[in-house]
């Protein structure tokens, strides 16, 4: 309130000359010269009450790790995340998880049956969808994976100026797990791949879109416009998306046919000099080298906790270290307005409570202390 009394009391012209300072000064900082706090399994919506009772008494070490779940995306991003994740299953036919096995489990234990997942048919129509485990941790906040795409755009389109939003992607093909799991996932292959990409893009249009091509620019490879600081500025990049890769393996399959990612949507998640390399996961640290990385101009993600195990003990040391390390993307299962349930309320944030501050390892020293909107 202080500072709202001082401004008024300046000169119209002086006024508006500091707010377009401040304006000019946080648009110069450039996508990688930020930080972020984003969310980890941004769709999980956890287990139903009698599924829960299921696996908690199959396999309680594994239960406790998958114990946590997710406000909608909507309610996330008003809180202030600006990466999330989701993790998708090729279903090109449709009905592929349709029938979920977790179900059957629940009733051979002799527990009341759950409200069921897809009440409108959602599954039966071909289609990415979005969940943890096929068979096991298969609720989700929002579905299909186009479904979620339309959320997080809705929500950009009402708030025009936002902070780029970063959607990190998995793609699951895991086999299943003998006697708990039936269903076996549709491979990802270079026509899945195009198919990512054709439904990503029918639900963002391209100048939405914060792509390869476009940090690229008159670089030969993206590497080479990464270390050379080629990323865009935040005046060019609010009120856009940047989707991101999250497996390497799944690299050289997308990079197919496109060298250095031309013409994709998608970061890869790649090795630091390779022709692709852009966006890197470092989601264990450690710090020293994710600094080194954000310095030479790579774009970072690390995880802040994991598994639940931070939050049971409110250990603060690997949260703190992430976000010391500079890396831009921290995510988390407990961000600001989703506070751990667990005695100390385990929770990541920025000094000041915020979501979103310029880097401490790659900005300039005097934008670190503004807030950015």
């Amino acid at each position: 309130m202080i500072f709202s009394r001082c401004f008024y009391m300046l000169p119209l012209g002086l006024a508006l000359s500091a707010s377009t300072a401040i304006a000019q000064t946080s648009d110069s900082l450039h996508l990688n010269q930020i930080q972020v706090i984003g969310t980890h399994n941004s769709y999980h919506a956890g287990f139903a009450p009698s599924a829960a009772k299921f696996w908690q008494s199959k396999n309680p070490d594994s239960f406790n790790g998958l114990d946590y779940r997710h406000q909608s995306l909507t309610q996330q991003l008003d809180s202030g995340v600006r990466q999330i994740e989701l993790d998708i299953f090729a279903d090109t036919k449709g009905g592929l998880y349709a029938h979920p096995y977790g179900p059957t489990l629940v009733a051979s234990a002799h527990l009341s049956p759950d409200p069921p997942f897809d009440p409108d048919s959602v599954m039966e129509k071909p289609g990415f969808k979005v969940m943890h485990m096929q068979d096991i941790d298969y609720r989700s906040t929002c579905q299909p994976f186009t479904a979620c795409l339309n959320e997080v755009r809705k929500w950009s389109r009402a708030h025009p100026r936002h902070i780029p939003i970063f959607i990190l992607v998995e793609t699951k093909q895991e086999q299943p797990r003998p006697g708990v799991q039936k269903v076996v996932p549709e491979p990802f292959t270079s026509s899945t791949f195009d198919a990512l990409d054709a439904e990503i893009s029918s639900v963002f249009p391209a100048d939405e879109i914060i792509t390869p091509d476009n940090v690229r620019g008159h670089y030969s490879t993206l590497n080479e416009a990464a270390l050379g600081g080629n990323w865009p500025t935040l005046a060019d990049a609010r009120g856009k998306v940047i989707f991101l890769m999250d497996q390497r393996a799944a690299g050289p399959l997308y990079l197919a046919g496109h060298p250095s990612l031309r013409g994709r949507v998608l970061f890869t998640n790649a090795e630091p000099g390779q022709p692709d390399a852009a966006f890197i996961e470092r989601n264990d640290g450690p710090a020293a080298e994710i600094t080194e990385l954000v310095r030479k101009g790579y774009l970072v993600r690390t995880r802040a906790d994991a598994d639940t195990k931070e939050a049971r003990s409110n250990s603060t040391a690997r949260r703190d270290a992430m976000i010391d390390s500079g890396a831009q993307i921290l995510s988390t299962d407990y961000p600001i307005n989703e506070p751990a349930r667990w005695e100390g309320h385990y929770v990541v944030t920025f000094p000041g409570k915020v979501a979103v501050r310029a880097s401490p390892v790659n900005s300039a020293t005097s934008l670190r202390r503004e807030v950015l909107p």
